[in-house]
């Protein structure tokens, strides 16, 4: 690789932290050498575009994104519950209120059914109930 091919792919990299840090505050000290150990299929290239080039400050900001995409796993049938309930966290994080979540799960009813909004809002109160406790 050439010098400036590094330079550039350092900063789509720390372009890929900041938008982390956006989701969660939690994740200011993410490594994305210690995620691509964690899941090694994931290519540098997809972390890049779901962190660097695609998510960007000029675009939507973290909790509408936090939020469409608890839409988009309610519509699957909310089938992928431990991202579900990940996504839910990270969205209330993110500035997101309960009533929010709440109202995005509601919508997705006419496009996902009844039963995956009843199981996504199961979810999101058990996520809600954890949070109390903590």
């Amino acid at each position: 690789m050439t010098d400036a091919f590094t330079r550039l792919f350092s900063q789509m990299m720390a372009s890929g932290q900041e938008m982390a840090r956006a989701f969660n505050p939690a994740l200011e000290h993410l490594d994305m050498r210690s995620l691509e150990k964690l899941v090694p299929t994931i290519p540098a290239d997809m972390l890049e575009m779901w962190f660097g080039k695609t998510f960007n400050r000029e675009g939507l900001d973290a909790k509408t994104r936090l939020l469409l995409t608890i839409g988009a796993i309610t519509v699957q049938g909310a089938l992928a519950e431990p991202q579900l309930r990940l996504t839910i966290r990270q969205a209330l994080a993110a500035g997101a209120t309960q009533r929010e979540i709440a109202e995005t799960i509601f919508q997705m009813s006419m496009f996902g059914g009844l039963p995956a909004m009843q199981k996504a809002l199961e979810i999101a109160q058990s996520v809600y109930a954890e949070e109390d406790e903590e």
